[in-house]
């Protein structure tokens, strides 16, 4: 068997602020009333659905590997999304032995994971 792909499904608390909060992240947000499909490039994404359960949401976390974290940080800021979005929210970059991470919130709870391994 070989494997093509692999998404996972993530709820949102307001739908349509959501799905406008990931275009504006600059991800493609396919169509979809109830559910669509976000895509970080041609290779990675997520589902996005209009269905909220804040135990659930709340522990969601999204991991997503950058390759230069000082140039992510600069760009995820220069966006403005923390000023646009109620609940969005970011760290400053932290380093663990293991790389250095921005954590950022989504208008829902989702906990993205925005990472730079060590090599």
């Amino acid at each position: 068997m070989k494997f093509k792909n692999i998404k996972p499904f993530i709820g949102a608390k307001n739908y349509q602020e959501s799905r406008r909060f990931y275009e504006e992240l600059g991800f493609e947000v396919m169509d979809g009333e109830k559910y669509c499909e976000v895509k970080v490039n041609d290779q990675l994404g997520f589902w996005l659905q209009d269905y909220y359960q804040k135990e659930w949401v709340n522990n969601s976390m999204i991991y997503l590997e950058v390759d230069d974290i000082e140039k992510y940080e600069k760009e995820l800021i220069a966006k403005g999304l923390q000023d646009k979005y109620k609940y969005v929210r970011f760290t400053e970059i932290k380093t663990f032995d293991w790389g250095r991470e921005i954590f950022m919130h989504d208008p829902s709870g989702v906990l993205w994971h925005f990472c730079q391994l060590n090599k």
